[in-house]
């Protein structure tokens, strides 16, 4: 405000007005000025990126890796380069065609090479692991629309239609070159699960805790997964509810049956570090994109697939039922966050 300064002389008053100078804006003393500024959502702040978190995943896969080496060779090597090379090639073919940014930086592409060959036998067709490749790029990711706009995983559709195409190739095994074997046993033999489905033979669990026994490049190795597995869990970069329900579920069905009949029914140790369950709950359920957004629905995700590997493993006609029940519930993922969805603050129930 305007200061008022009064005179006054021989009765006379007179009113002068000085006016106040600005304070200049640049002066220490000048107070700022408030601003209200509006942006739009999400207002939360992170350090972390998609080429971050595929980095970090693919870090966490490296024990899985290296236990395949170890037990599988040279020939895990050459598979997990071939799934790679498939799915980068395909990816940047998959760019070119629908006239977009090239996106094999992201890691999302090796990702799914790398699940993709550790969940095949060590003896698979280099040639048909390339085509399990590009399926799971170009049916699995891109005809979609791309990375985060895909229903299913990719790495498991890929899987999936490898099994549907060479069902016996994907069920013949090889036992570690650790082992002592004769040149007949090299070639084929029974993984845990399929011993006891088949043969009610029970596995050691000291072999399912390290690797040593027959099944796919990176699945046999119940301790290689856990660290991997824990290392995406301290970092955040997994929902942790959705591998804790998985596998909280598997042994709680698995303990059920088992106290009914123990001679006919695997017990709940076994189901968890047999076959493809550690590694599916650690590093394909909790695939981001396919998985659920909500807390709630994290819980559901995981106990659903429980549930299904429990009834595939002993009612179905295939030992092993981890692809198909995660496939299935990333199917019904956006049913599951629909009816998960925290409501609005002052939104009423319909």
């Amino acid at each position: 405000m305007n200061d008022i300064i009064k005179e006054n002389d021989n009765n006379i008053t007179e009113e002068k007005v000085v006016p106040q100078k600005k304070p200049d804006p640049r002066s220490k003393l000048a107070k700022p000025e408030r601003m209200l500024v509006l942006n739009s959502s999400p207002h939360l702040h992170t350090t972390k990126s998609v080429h971050k978190i595929m980095w970090s995943v693919i870090i966490a896969l490296i024990p899985a890796m290296a236990m395949s080496f170890y037990y599988f060779g040279v020939r895990a090597g050459l598979m997990i380069l071939t799934c790679v090379v498939a799915t980068l090639s395909t990816e940047l073919v998959m760019n070119f065609m629908k006239g977009e940014k090239i996106t094999i930086s992201d890691g999302s592409a090796i990702i799914t090479g790398i699940l993709l060959a550790l969940t095949l036998p060590p003896t698979f067709r280099l040639s048909s692991a390339v085509l399990g490749a590009v399926v799971a790029i170009s049916l699995g990711k891109h005809i979609f629309g791309g990375l985060g706009y895909n229903i299913f995983n990719p790495a498991l559709l890929g899987r999936a239609f490898l099994q549907a195409s060479f069902p016996v190739a994907m069920t013949t095994w090889s036992n570690p070159i650790t082992l002592k074997y004769s040149a007949i046993d090299a070639v084929s033999t029974a993984t845990p699960l399929g011993a006891f489905k088949f043969e009610k033979i029970l596995t050691d669990y000291s072999d399912l805790f390290f690797g040593n026994i027959g099944g796919s490049l990176g699945e046999t190795s119940a301790i290689a997964i856990l660290i991997g597995g824990i290392f995406l869990l301290i970092l955040k970069n997994a929902d942790w509810r959705i591998p804790l329900s998985f596998i909280g579920s598997v042994f709680l069905l698995g303990s059920i049956f088992w106290l009914f009949n123990p001679n006919q029914y695997p017990d709940p140790i076994f189901h968890l570090l047999s076959g493809g369950l550690l590694f599916g709950a650690f590093f394909m359920a909790t695939d981001m994109v396919t998985s659920p957004i909500t807390p709630k629905g994290g819980w559901i995700f995981g106990a659903g697939a429980g549930i299904l590997v429990i009834i595939i493993r002993l009612f179905g006609g295939l030992p092993e039922g981890v692809m198909f029940s995660i496939l299935l519930m990333n199917g019904v993922t956006p049913l599951i966050n629909r009816y998960t969805r925290p409501r609005i603050f002052g939104e009423s129930r319909k």
